[in-house]
C-alpha cells in the first residue's frame, strides 16, 4: 500500500466517523427534545388533577371576576389570590404551548373550553389592568391560548373519544 491509499483510506474513515458522529448527535437531540416534551406533559397532566387547581377551576367558573384593577384591589385577600393565581396557571399553561414544549391538542383534550370559558370572564379585568398599571403584556399567553382554543373549537371540534 502507498502512502497515498493509506490517507485515502484515512480521510474516508475521519469523514464516515463525522457522518456517524452528526447522525448520532440529531438522534440524541430529537430524544432529549421528545423527553423534555413528555416531562412537560406529565407535569401539566398531573398540575390538572390536584386538589388545588380543581378548587381554582371551581372558584373562576362559580364567580364573576371583577371588571378593574381597582375592584380586584378591594377583593378580600384569599380571593385576589384564587383570581391570581387561576391566571398564572392559565399564563404558564399558554407560554408551553406557546414555546411547544406542550400539545395544544393536549390543553384541548384536557382543559380546553375552561381556557376560553375563563378568558371572557378575565378579559375585562385584564385590559383594565393592563391600561392603568401599565403593563401590555399581562396575561399575553393566557390570551393567546383561549383564542386559539376558541378558534379550534369553532372552526374544528374534536370528536369526544368515546365516540371513535
Amino acid at each position: 500500500m502507498t502512502s497515498q491509499t493509506i490517507a485515502l483510506i484515512a480521510n474516508i474513515a475521519l469523514a464516515l466517523s463525522a457522518i456517524i458522529a452528526l447522525i448520532f448527535g440529531i438522534v440524541q437531540v430529537k430524544t432529549a427534545a421528545r423527553d423534555r416534551r413528555e416531562k412537560f406533559t406529565l407535569e401539566a397532566l398531573r398540575n390538572f388533577n390536584t386538589r388545588e387547581f380543581s378548587e381554582l377551576m371551581n372558584y373562576v367558573t362559580a364567580h364573576d371576576i371583577p371588571p378593574t384593577h381597582e375592584e380586584w384591589q378591594k377583593l378580600p385577600a384569599h380571593e385576589g389570590i384564587i383570581i391570581t393565581q387561576f391566571a398564572q396557571e392559565m399564563e404558564s399553561l399558554g407560554i408551553l404551548v406557546a414555546e411547544r414544549l406542550i400539545n395544544i391538542d393536549l390543553v384541548d383534550k384536557t382543559v380546553g373550553s375552561l381556557v376560553s370559558i375563563t378568558w371572557d370572564k378575565y378579559k375585562t379585568m385584564i385590559r383594565d389592568s393592563r391600561e392603568k398599571r401599565p403593563d401590555p403584556f399581562l396575561c399575553e399567553y393566557f390570551q393567546w391560548l383561549a383564542e386559539r382554543i376558541e378558534a379550534r373549537l369553532r372552526h374544528a371540534p374534536r370528536k369526544p373519544f368515546y365516540l371513535k
